[in-house]
């Protein structure tokens, strides 16, 4: 789960959930050089994809752009969505004026043919969502027989944990929304999430007609032990991210 940085400002005025584009500058910034993103999750995103020299991929939540990169550089035919369109100004600004970047809601039919894609991945993003099986479905209708659905989402039993530890009673087994605030470049947002138990997430990918394949709790990679030492200790004794390759059969 993403830290909410320091020197906590009160907003002016009450916003939106998960307004990103009032923090697309400060939240890219974080993504790119902090150890959660850059050092975590973003790379064990890249050692489960593979080799995807080739591959059509859908960056499905893809924000600023760093995943969308470091797939094309890797030889891949990406495509980029993300509701946010401050995000995505941000991801064309990085990615340069020829790359598919596309405003689109995952809660919403996506504007993709059936089997377009080899790969999508999911970063980060479904946890955002109540209802996971309208998305999961559109994912698997996109994806050609024997793709990829490449997912990581906040650990549940790390959420049900930190809730525990603030003294609220929350129940692992069930699925339920919780919100925090983040705080950057001096705005505060209200991020809202829903918690869901593992079994309650491979149901959903079953339930759309995925076949688990992989579900994997990486350690940080190891050039983050000597820049973020802290944070690095406790990433490698509980971890904070769940994943998951499932295939498209």
């Amino acid at each position: 789960m993403s830290t909410v940085p320091e020197n906590h400002v009160e907003p002016a005025h009450p916003s939106r959930a998960n307004d990103y584009d009032s923090l697309a500058e400060a939240y890219a910034a974080e993504n790119e050089a902090g150890i959660a993103n850059a050092y975590y999750e973003r790379p064990a995103i890249l050692a489960l994809a593979g080799d995807v020299t080739g591959r059509r991929i859908l960056d499905a939540g893809c924000g600023s752009g760093p995943l969308f990169a470091a797939l094309r550089d890797r030889g891949a035919v990406v495509t980029g969505i993300d509701n946010s369109t401050g995000m995505l100004e941000l991801a064309r600004q990085r990615l340069g004026a020829g790359a598919d970047l596309q405003v689109a809601d995952l809660r919403n039919p996506l504007p993709f043919p059936d089997g377009a894609f080899d790969d999508v991945i999911a970063s980060l993003v479904l946890h955002y969502l109540e209802d996971w099986g309208p998305t999961l479905t559109e994912l698997r209708r996109v994806l050609t027989t024997g793709g990829r659905l490449i997912v990581s989402v906040d650990h549940p039993f790390a959420i049900h944990a930190i809730h525990r530890s603030a003294g609220r009673k929350t129940d692992y087994f069930a699925t339920y929304n919780w919100t925090e605030e983040w705080t950057m470049g001096g705005q505060t947002v209200p991020m809202s999430f829903w918690n869901r138990p593992l079994r309650a997430m491979t149901d959903a990918f079953t339930a759309a007609g995925f076949r688990l394949a992989v579900i994997s709790e990486p350690q940080p990679v190891p050039a983050a032990r000597e820049l973020f030492p802290d944070e690095f200790r406790a990433l490698a004794t509980s971890p904070s991210f769940l994943f998951f390759v499932l295939d498209a059969d």
